[in-house]
């Protein structure tokens, strides 16, 4: 979701604060983020595309919901439209500034890469029974390449380099090593290639949430969670950070992006954490780091929740529930960390009388409706999560013509439609590019490979395979939207850490690759949600981006524990009683807290005062053994910080009694 597509103003105008503006943002987001660094088009040509994007996304929706065509026909078509609206979209280069310019070559590729798939579309059963005959033709080669080549270059443009030298690398290893016509053949003309799971996944699930969230986004839900948030602890020491925390969390839950996210809530709560008194760099962290955390927060988790369902054959309301405690304990990291910031700068809250009134939002509730019955409608395993989503978009609607404050009209509507379309380019070119790595894996063999490099390399320990796994996902994760994220993920790591010699089980194999894949955003060198937070707070992009990463430590902390300990999303033993799993839960959640808050007070280095190096470190490693599931461990964790904390408090009761 890029900046140009959100209808929030920052507003800097009305606090007295300095804080970066619209353009600010979307300087500096063009300049570190391709998906944001679109073509300009105006008059009639805007009006063009503008119809092309609209009318994309109702065809994505009735063929998620009515087609029965051949998968090479749904999918051929969905990747030439995708080569269409991505050249239409996105420029060779960032910081493009030509009105209405679609140069020459832009218009050959986008020609020559879509027709491959058209053509393959129209011939779609005689090519299917000529089977590797195909690639006899030489014009059927050169076709398959071409659109290949036109997919990776768009994938250049909008989602960016990392993932592309994985794909390419990948590519030269199946050239040099698989006959060269069955290497075409595989990655164009068959679906364990380009047309893999993951293209598959996006053009009938991905597609109609993406098109949800543009929809809900102009119901008004996104002021309705700051309001509640600014009502339920603005007040408090340090509200507006508090404010950004919870407001973030609700809103990246569903809106699928962690940079439209920081962007989207940033915009009103960074100038509020600057009016506050926190410092500019720790004001874009917390908000950049929230939004992050947006993308694991159940029961959504940016759309990825039900495609984690469908990747590991589980229920849908069986992944929402095993994400409660590791999203638990991300978000109380985050929020001990401002609170005890708060009181280290001893800032206040925002005064009450100008805080929302829970009273006058009660109303208002009905805005959550459209999550309400997605989430229903797919816990109940009766409908299919595209049937749940689309009934889900029409209830948006109703509820966005109550809204008297934003209400929605048919431009509103138009309008929710041509972001969804806008917003599936990125994804889809990503899920494509995760289908070429699989694959390349597939043609080559290359995945039993992997798997016993990384086994020698780890030496059969688990932490090690781990730890090269978190690098990955890292790296492939940078730059990409949730939902992608998660599908390149399942498609490429995950199938690492299930195989037996490393033996970490399907469903926290799963969460590691796809937590380590988002947190991507805050992580430097390309932390993106954090650049996003630093335009609005006017800091330094990459004090703000460490920042992110220290004030979000349980996000790099919690998917090993997982990992290593199933227990963490709520995986035990078989045979145990009910009253056995209960206290189980019981002491997992309360060690997990106690150990969070642990860390986070390490990393702040504040609580009733100031703590010296060596307590720093003692806490931490406290606040470490108290979430590694174990009984030793956990009294060893609270003895330290519970010593600490006597200790800061006889201290602190020291300092006050001289002054």
């Amino acid at each position: 979701m890029s900046v140009n597509d959100k209808d929030e103003k920052l507003t800097s105008q009305t606090i007295d604060v300095d804080v970066g503006t619209a353009e600010d943002v979307e300087a500096i987001m063009k300049k570190y983020d391709n998906e944001s660094n679109t073509r300009i088009w105006e008059g009639t040509p805007k009006l063009v595309v503008r119809w092309i994007s609209i009318l994309f996304s109702v065809y994505s929706m009735y063929v998620t919901l009515f087609s029965t065509a051949l998968p090479e026909v749904r999918l051929t078509v969905f990747l030439g439209m995708i080569l269409i609206l991505g050249y239409l979209h996105y420029p060779i280069k960032k910081g493009s500034t030509r009105v209405n310019y679609l140069p020459w070559y832009d218009i050959l590729i986008m020609i020559l890469g879509a027709g491959p798939f058209f053509y393959f579309a129209l011939h779609a059963k005689e090519i299917i029974q000529m089977a590797t005959k195909v690639t006899k033709n030489w014009y059927m080669v050169a076709m398959a390449i071409v659109a290949i080549l036109a997919l990776m270059e768009l994938c250049r443009r909008c989602v960016g380099i990392p993932i592309l030298c994985v794909v390419g690398v990948l590519m030269v290893y199946t050239f040099a090593n698989v006959r060269f016509g069955k290497v075409v053949y595989d990655l164009f003309y068959t679906t364990t290639g380009v047309m893999n799971t993951p293209i598959n996944v996006c053009a009938k699930y991905i597609v109609v949430f993406i098109i949800f969230g543009a929809f809900l986004e102009r119901t008004g839900i996104s002021a309705f969670f700051i309001d509640l948030a600014n009502s339920l602890c603005g007040s408090s020491a340090g509200g507006p950070a508090k404010v950004a925390v919870i407001s973030s969390a609700l809103c990246g839950m569903v809106s699928g992006s962690s940079v439209g996210n920081t962007v989207t809530t940033g915009s009103v709560t960074i100038p509020m954490m600057k009016k506050c008194g926190y410092k500019p760099e720790f004001a874009g962290a917390v908000e950049a780091a929230a939004s992050t955390g947006g993308q694991i927060m159940p029961p959504i988790m940016g759309a990825a929740a039900f495609l984690m369902a469908e990747y590991m054959g589980v229920p849908y309301g069986t992944v929402a529930l095993k994400a409660i405690l590791p999203a638990v304990l991300y978000f109380a990291g985050i929020y001990i960390a401002v609170h005890l910031e708060a009181r280290k700068l001893k800032l206040k809250g925002i005064p009450k009388e100008e805080l929302p009134k829970m009273s006058k939002l009660l109303p208002k509730i009905y805005l959550l409706l459209p999550l309400i019955i997605l989430v229903v409608l797919v816990a109940t395993n009766q409908y299919t999560m595209q049937f749940s989503a689309t009934i889900a978009i029409f209830i948006c609607i109703v509820v966005g013509f109550l809204n008297k404050d934003e209400r929605l009209n048919l431009t509103k509507i138009l309008d929710a439609l041509e972001a969804g379309g806008k917003g599936v380019i990125t994804v889809a070119v990503a899920c494509a590019m995760a289908g070429l790595v699989a694959g390349c894996i597939t043609s080559t063999g290359l995945a039993s490979t992997l798997i016993r490099l990384i086994v020698q390399v780890s030496g059969g320990r688990a932490f090690i395979a781990l730890f090269l796994t978190m690098l990955c996902c890292i790296i492939l994760g940078m730059g990409v939207p949730t939902t992608a994220n998660y599908c390149i993920m399942a498609a490429t790591t995950a199938p690492i850490l299930i195989d037996p010699r490393i033996g970490v089980p399907l469903v926290c194999a799963h969460f590691f690759v796809f937590y380590f894949g988002i947190v991507a955003d805050i992580t430097p060198p390309v932390a993106l949600a954090a650049y996003a937070g630093s335009a609005i707070a006017k800091a330094p992009p990459m004090k703000t981006a460490f920042n992110a990463t220290r004030i979000a430590i349980a996000a790099f902390i919690v998917p090993y524990i997982l990992a290593m300990n199933p227990s963490m999303v709520f995986e035990f033993a078989e045979g145990l009683s009910g009253a056995a799993v209960a206290g189980q839960v019981v002491l997992i959640v309360v060690t997990s807290l106690l150990g969070i808050f642990g860390v986070a007070a390490a990393l702040n280095g504040y609580l009733f005062r100031t703590i010296n190096p060596v307590f720093r470190v003692v806490m931490a490693a406290g606040g470490l053994c108290m979430m590694v599931p174990g009984l030793l461990t956990d009294v060893i964790g609270l003895a330290l910080v519970a010593v600490i904390c006597v200790l800061q408090k006889i201290g602190a009761g020291k300092e006050a009694a001289k002054a």
